[in-house]
């Protein structure tokens, strides 16, 4: 155990954190002890980390097989995990696998077999049945967000990777749920529950905003005004209306990200990347953006439209006031519009939004697009190193880094975007000529 817990301090260090919460104390030392472990705990309160450190201080560096897979209910929840898993820097491989890319891409990434392998249970049903890899070293199942994977339909899909994976002995579910029903073929016989949901310690503060219109735009632009220049999402009921609500705040010079089912998984992914990089603040969502995004910073969120149930009002909130830090929750309503049960419950303060207020500031950076990533041998050591020598850029002109597999993205002010580009583009990075452009 002692040296468990000097590893864990190290990838502790590694991921900038001084110390693991109660929640995620409990879940490590319980998910490493029992075989099955449902832990429920509220979004953003880092069940993520929970479950891998006991995962990986369990894999044998010796084992050149998939020891591990982990379901996630959207792609970008499993990339989120596995980028989680890459930044503790534990040496063990780990690989993310999804719809919305070619198979022949995740077929050329598993050539070298990853330890954990994390994945939205479609595709990683179809990785099983065509035999993508062996699965007699599959100790450990992960079932992440497993009521929101039930949710959208992915009964059938679990309960085939559950039967085509004998040898898991170890089994963890996740959620932030209260009452979800589990299902029989998960085929828990004694499961530990750890239930964390009613010890959420976060400050999130929930504000009413009164529309006079039944078309509530302008309120949303008044409201965004209030706020000031600070992280959050706007959330939409529907993807059609997001196309109209962005176009009402571009003509009002309000810059943001737009982030929904119907758009392609690239440009989905790379709206995360834009937002998390502060080219803009503002990312105007479905659903979709209630769970399994990952922005720390994120100061508030705002409902333009109403949720229905409560459990969505409660995922969508979970996106602030995260780690027990403070965020505020605004809900836009139409003067005539009769608030949910579960809204109205909460007495929720009125906030005026009328009047002068100030105008949110078009962020100062942009993302440029690099042409090579990690399987080039590129570190982002070697990309801040190019974009001080070649780029030209001062340290404080360096923004983000997220390195992927194939490419990177490094966001840098917007009015020195042209000369890097210039400088940068076809110029080589580790032996490899690459491409730089806006992305």
């Amino acid at each position: 155990m002692q040296e468990e817990l000097k590893n864990q301090k190290k990838i502790l260090s590694k991921l900038g954190i001084s110390k693991l919460n109660p929640m995620q104390e409990k879940g490590f030392s319980t998910i490493l002890s029992a075989n099955e472990t449902v832990l429920l705990s509220p979004t953003g309160t880092g069940k993520t980390l929970a479950f891998l450190l006991p995962i990986i201080s369990q894999l044998d560096p010796n084992t050149p097989e998939v020891q591990a897979i982990i379901l996630a209910p959207s792609r970008e929840l499993a990339i989120q995990i596995e980028s989680v898993a890459r930044e503790m820097g534990t040496g063990f491989k780990t690989n993310a696998v999804y719809g919305g890319r070619l198979f022949t891409k995740d077929k050329q990434e598993l050539k070298h077999t990853p330890a954990i392998l994390v994945g939205t249970p479609g595709r990683v049903a179809d990785h099983l049945r065509r035999e993508s890899f062996p699965t007699h070293e599959i100790k450990t199942l992960v079932l992440d967000e497993f009521d929101k994977s039930l949710e959208i339909g992915f009964s059938n899909d679990m309960s085939e990777i559950i039967a085509l994976l004998p040898s898991v002995y170890k089994k963890v579910m996740t959620s932030a749920t209260q009452g979800v029903e589990i299902p029989d073929f998960v085929r828990l016989k004694n499961p530990t529950i750890l239930n964390f949901l009613d010890q959420k310690s976060s400050k999130l503060e929930v504000k009413i905003i009164s529309s006079p219109k039944k078309d509530k735009l302008e309120t949303l632009v008044n409201g965004l005004r209030f706020v000031g220049n600070k992280p959050g999402i706007v959330f939409c009921n529907f993807k059609e209306t997001i196309g109209r609500v962005s176009e009402f705040l571009s003509e009002n010079s309000i810059k943001h990200g737009i982030f929904h089912g119907g758009m392609e998984q690239r440009d989905r992914e790379r709206s995360l990347i834009k937002f998390r990089n502060g080219t803009y603040h503002i990312l105007l969502a479905t659903d979709l953006a209630a769970r399994g995004i990952d922005v720390p910073e994120m100061q508030f969120i705002m409902h333009y439209h109403l949720p229905h149930k409560r459990e969505e009002f409660t995922h969508r909130n979970g996106r602030t006031a995260r780690m027990n830090k403070g965020g505020t929750a605004y809900v836009i309503t139409w003067e005539e519009e009769q608030l949910p049960d579960f809204i109205e419950e909460l007495l929720p303060d009125a906030v005026d939004v009328t009047g002068e207020h100030i105008i949110v500031d078009n962020t100062t950076w942009t993302t440029l697009f690099v042409s090579g990533g990690r399987k080039d041998k590129i570190s982002k050591g070697d990309l801040a190193g190019a974009f001080f020598k070649v780029g030209k850029l001062k340290p404080n002109e360096l923004g983000t880094i997220e390195l992927k597999t194939d490419c990177a993205f490094v966001s840098v002010p917007e009015k020195k975007s042209k000369q890097v580009i210039q400088n940068l583009n076809n110029t080589r990075i580790k032996k490899r000529k690459v491409r730089v452009s806006l992305a």
